[in-house]
């Protein structure tokens, strides 16, 4: 891993584990709320502004509102990668996105997970997340093994995605296609879950 990465990676590994982890909330039905852990914007700023001073930049592009489907684009190194969220509503999407960006660098904390979880969910209250973020919880995350390497297929099979999702707008399919990415929680869990979202989308863009 580059020097650069590795240190921002440390530097988040303080606000991702236990109490400091946040959730952003990707669904309600009824009385519950499928959250997910995602990477708190401000550690992720001052952890990125710290080792590359001014020397990145950060966009994020709303794909769809209704799924809510956003893409954030994280550039530094003269390179960029994306990250693609879905959520309640456009701020919980855009949390989510950062956090796949962050992810899509390799420089999410060890141990952090964002695998999505139902909770109880009040109108007034909103979700549930204190048993989320109590000790046994922290501990079981940072007992999980570390993310595999990056997989080049997989960064290959989001550009194609990105690609065909580009098309479908251009053809104004562009909330069919976000069905389909919200459905899958984004690119996909793994790269045959890509697969299946390419196709799917590739079967959209043949009608």
């Amino acid at each position: 891993m580059h020097s650069d990465l590795a240190a921002v990676r440390a530097a988040l590994s303080g606000s991702a584990s236990g109490r400091d982890v946040r959730f952003a909330m990707l669904e309600v039905r009824g009385d519950r709320a499928l959250v997910t852990a995602i990477l708190r914007p401000d550690a992720v700023f001052a952890a990125l502004t710290e080792r590359f001073d001014e020397q990145w930049d950060l966009g994020y592009d709303v794909v769809s509102v209704s799924p809510t489907v956003v893409r954030c684009r994280l550039a530094f190194l003269g390179r960029f990668r994306d990250g693609l969220g879905t959520g309640a509503d456009i701020e919980a999407a855009r949390l989510v996105a950062l956090t796949d960006a962050v992810r899509s660098w390799e420089m999410t904390p060890e141990g952090f997970r964002a695998e999505p979880q139902w909770v109880e969910y009040d109108p007034e209250e909103g979700p549930n997340i204190d048993e989320l973020g109590d000790d046994d919880s922290a501990s079981q995350a940072r007992a999980e093994p570390p993310e595999s390497p990056r997989d080049p297929q997989m960064e290959k099979a989001k550009k194609h995605i990105d690609d065909l999702m580009d098309q479908l707008r251009d053809r104004g399919l562009g909330k069919q296609a976000s069905v389909v990415i919200a459905r899958h929680g984004g690119y996909g869990k793994d790269l045959e879950d890509s697969r299946r979202v390419y196709a799917e989308l590739k079967a959209l863009l043949k009608t």
